[in-house]
């Protein structure tokens, strides 16, 4: 069969197959198979049979497979531009038509592919031109941080794609005239010979080159791909393989340069090395890739059915339109495409070593590997194999520019094709004994192009694998994040259960629209730090996702039919959440933070139950897509959506010595009766220790020390005690450790003892962190592990771990789960407990807690007051009700607040819960 006729069949053998994806197209969107509809796919292989026909006229001896390779990809390119971009379709079509004329012009006016050798350095100059050319004035323009376009009204153009075929055939002109000046090494050094510095010049300008475009344009897709095909042209002329090393060598400093340098480049490596990690800001593109990719699997989700269109992911239809190509086809449709433009990289090798001269090879291999390189580059970035760069897909990708130059490659390749010798004449030809700095022949040739075949095969089985650990291994995690707005946009095709609190005050909830169920959070801002989110752009956060499988009944079932109709795939409608949290003490909480920044926790010590959990500034639940959406974009202040509650680490000021008292009582280095000299300042660790608003106390108790807050008495309990025991002692209320707790939750830390000197240990006694070193300073605690240091008071000695459900119940109410509490610390003994409550009882009744006093319950607690850095302080107050047999507790901090502010509130919250406990 002739080549020609061989190029027909496969183009009448791809035909059907992307006819077929566009009947796929039509069938998604509800309309009728026929002739009319299938036009564009008719048309475009319309197109490419008169391709064929000039390739018959023009070229008759050229490359039979390119045609068919080019016309399988680019069809497929508008297939899914149409699928993604409808509104573009009709253009990138117009662009594919453009470049197929221009691919025929190439091959009707370019007779003689060694002619355009003589204009290498116009090449060059041009190149260099149009890459420099966004540079411009007025028509340069910037896009996305990259400045890599022209643009003259409605008409836009990116240079840099025909840049790079000039540049590409100045390479082949000047390394077919100089290859054998550049293949003698002439510097000796030691037992090695090493080419001279005129001969690694060209090297040095390229490294230039591909540095400046990233300096001036932020272009590394394109440097990258510039300095890579240099790279495989100049290993191809030469055969050395010190060139490729060196290159290597050159690329990594440029790379830790530009990384120093600039914050892009940074940015893009950070974004490569854990994509999930700003997954809703930075990383969102990337982000957005794995999550299509994932739900692709093995062989897709249809086309037309995939969701990376429609969330959608940024840039779908030019940078990410792989990912959107392998959720719908899976990685069987994935691998095929990559297959397609390994075989382009094969038959481009295959056309190179035909090729009747040097500069018509290194062309064909130069114009291959820009081919072939650009797609592993944007393939392997959308699948985080390297950072992700902005380049098109060639053939595929919307983009006329990269369109046109792709296929005046493709003519370009042809014409090379046809000038070669024939596999007779290349045997006749081939030379029989080549040293290593000979002429170049074909033995020689052919050898190099095979390595780099192999090389550019690696390079695609490792595409292959990375989609595999993606698409196969890893995507059932990649669907469970709770980012992924992929798995929550397939959720809302069922109910999601609802939140509520204990009291029955509806948290959230779905509401049916048009066949889809969307969140609703109908309570505004009550506990909606607890609650969090469920969003399909955003993913979900709180209670959403801490018990999202729950929510969307896929556990915690309450009968056995509801687990079989799980395991059957017959929908269940979410299972209900019921919270610990009370609507009135939460509501009370939040009234106490009105207005101030802080946190609030109310627990009830003897199961652990969180009554009330608070933070503030705090935001209405209903409105958190505009809240997540501002803080991406950096137009508003986010803090609204920090919980203060769990995820804050303060300096606990004085109810650190809640701690410190048990510590000194457990261990017998002191009474309540003990009594200690209470100066103003004292030296401790040869430092000073000294007391607020240097008040001298005289000789006082334990006790007493403790109802006036005095440092320098608790600095010296903290000497007596030592850092070994202390930070002891705060382990074992829960610092540095946490409990299994439903929200995440910072870690409270303690120093490392053996790093702590005398007086750090002092006055970490009293609740400041003071110390430098390797450790953490500390004390330093969240609101919650204070509420639990109360609640081992309260609950004499032992902390319950805390817990944020009551009870789970499926669409029927029938109960599925009820909480078990459980110990989380045995922090000091009942009598101890006991004797520090009384301690506490003395604080409120003679001490610098009386703001939280109520009459007709004795209430124990501590105050606290931590110092800022700017001069202000955070207001604390612990405190527990009633004293003799404490029901509640409460934990609270109030930043940059007033004196005693933070008691009153307590009193407030604590007020709230004794009515509901009928004890007040």
């Amino acid at each position: 069969m002739t080549r020609r006729n061989l190029e027909l069949l496969l183009l009448v053998i791809a035909a059907p197959l992307v006819i077929v994806l566009f009947a796929m197209l039509l069938i998604h969107d509800g309309m009728v198979v026929t002739v009319e509809n299938l036009a564009v796919p008719l048309g475009i292989f319309g197109a490419f049979l008169v391709a064929h026909i000039a390739v018959r006229i023009f070229a008759p001896a050229a490359d039979p497979a390119i045609l068919p390779i080019t016309f399988a990809l680019s069809t497929i390119g508008i297939a899914f531009v149409t699928r993604i971009v409808p509104d573009m379709a009709v253009r990138q079509l117009m662009w594919l038509y453009a470049g197929i004329a221009c691919m025929v012009l190439v091959l009707v006016f370019l007779k003689n592919i060694d002619r355009l050798a003589q204009y290498k350095y116009v090449l060059v100059l041009l190149g260099i031109l149009l890459l420099l050319s966004p540079m411009l004035p007025v028509v340069g323009t910037e896009i996305n941080g990259s400045r890599l376009w022209l643009r003259v009204g409605s008409f836009s153009f990116q240079p840099g794609e025909l840049a790079k075929i000039c540049i590409v055939l100045f390479l082949a002109g000047y390394l077919a005239l100089n290859r054998e000046l550049l293949s003698v090494f002439t510097w000796r050094v030691g037992p090695f010979w090493l080419p001279d510095l005129r001969t690694l010049m060209p090297m040095v300008v390229m490294w230039l080159l591909a540095f400046m475009v990233v300096v001036l344009e932020k272009d590394l897709g394109l440097a990258l791909v510039l300095f890579a095909v240099f790279l495989v042209m100049l290993y191809c002329a030469t055969g050395k393989k010190l060139y490729v090393v060196t290159g290597l060598l050159m690329a990594a400093v440029a790379a830790v340069a530009l990384y120093g340098l600039f914050s892009h480049v940074q940015l893009r490596v950070s974004i490569w090395m854990d994509p999930f990690a700003d997954a809703q800001n930075t990383s969102y593109q990337l982000a957005q890739c794995l999550f299509s990719i994932a739900d692709g699997g093995m062989f897709g989700t249809g086309i037309g059915r995939g969701l990376g269109a429609d969330i959608p992911i940024p840039y779908a239809y030019n940078d990410a339109i792989f990912a959107v190509i392998a959720e719908e086809s899976g990685l069987l449709g994935a691998a095929g495409i990559l297959l397609l433009y390994l075989s382009f990289a094969i038959r481009g090798m295959v056309v190179a070593a035909r090729a009747k001269s040097d500069v018509s090879s290194l062309i064909a291999v130069g114009l291959t590997s820009v081919i072939v390189l650009q797609a592993f580059i944007i393939v392997g970035g959308i699948t985080d194999l390297i950072p992700l760069t902005g380049i098109t897909l060639p053939f595929i990708a919307q983009g006329g520019s990269s369109l046109l130059s792709s296929f005046i490659i493709v003519g370009i390749l042809l014409r090379c094709g046809d000038e070669g010798p024939g596999s007779t004449q290349e045997l006749m030809q081939t030379t029989g004994s080549i040293s290593s700095n000979s002429v170049l022949g074909r033995v020689a040739l052919g050898k190099r192009l095979t390595a780099t075949m192999i090389f550019l095969s690696l390079l695609f089985v490792a595409l292959v694998a990375n989609l595999t650990w993606w698409m196969v291994i890893n995507a059932d995690n990649i669907q469970q994040m709770p980012g992924n707005g992929h798995t929550l946009a397939k959720q809302a095709e069922a109910e999601r259960g609802t939140i509520s609190t204990y009291d029955g005050v509806v948290l959230a909830q779905s509401i049916e629209e048009n066949g889809h169920f969307q969140r609703v959070y109908p309570a505004g801002t009550l506990a909606s730090h607890i609650v969090g989110y469920a969003s399909q752009q955003y993913g979900t956060a709180g209670i959403e996702a801490a018990y999202n499988e729950t929510l969307q009944g896929n556990q915690d079932f309450a009968t056995w039919s509801d687990a079989l109709n799980m395991l059957a795939g017959v929908g269940n409608p979410g299972n209900d959440v019921t919270l610990t949290i009370n609507s009135k003490i939460q509501q009370a909480a939040q009234d106490a933070l009105e207005g101030n920044v802080g946190a609030c926790v109310v627990i009830d010590p003897k199961t652990g139950a969180m009554l009330g959990l608070a933070s503030a500034p705090t935001y209405d639940a209903a409105d958190f897509e505009r809240l997540l959406s501002d803080a991406a974009t950096n137009s508003s202040d986010s803090s609204a959506l920090f919980n203060r509650a769990t995820q804050a680490l303060y300096a606990p000021g004085s109810t650190f010595k809640i701690v410190s008292l048990t510590a000194a009582l457990e261990d017998g280095v002191a009474t309540l009766d003990s009594t200690y000299d209470s100066p103003a300042s004292i030296d401790i660790g040869n430092a000073d220790v000294t007391n607020a608003r240097d008040i001298a106390y005289g000789n006082i108790t334990l006790a007493r020390a403790l109802e006036v807050s005095s440092n320098t008495v608790f600095g010296q309990v903290g000497e007596q005690l030592g850092a070994e025991r202390l930070v002891t002692a705060a382990e074992s209320f829960g610092f540095n450790g946490n409990p299994n707790f439903t929200l995440p939750l910072a870690k409270s830390l303690m120093p490392v003892p053996s790093e702590m000197t005398t007086w750090e240990t002092a006055w970490a006694a009293c609740g400041e962190p003071v110390g430098e070193h390797e450790s953490p300073a500390g004390p330093q605690a969240t609101v919650l592990e204070m509420a639990l240091t109360g609640c081992a008071i309260a609950n004499n000695g032992t902390i319950m771990t805390p817990y944020l459900v009551d009870g789970i119940y499926n669409a029927n109410g029938e109960r599925s789960f009820s909480p078990t509490p459980t110990v989380f610390k045995q922090a000091t003994s009942a009598q101890t407990a006991q004797q520090v409550r009384d301690a506490m009882l003395g604080v409120v009744t003679n001490g610098t807690g009386y703001p939280a006093a109520i009459n007709g319950v004795e209430v124990a607690g501590k105050t606290g007051t931590a110092e800022n850095g700017d001069g202000t302080t955070n207001m604390w107050f612990v405190g527990m009700a009633p004293a003799d047999n404490p029901q509640v507790v409460v934990a609270i901090v109030i930043e940059k607040g007033e004196n005693s502010i933070a008691a009153y509130k307590a009193k407030d919250v604590l007020e709230t819960s004794l009515a509901l406990y009928g004890l007040l």
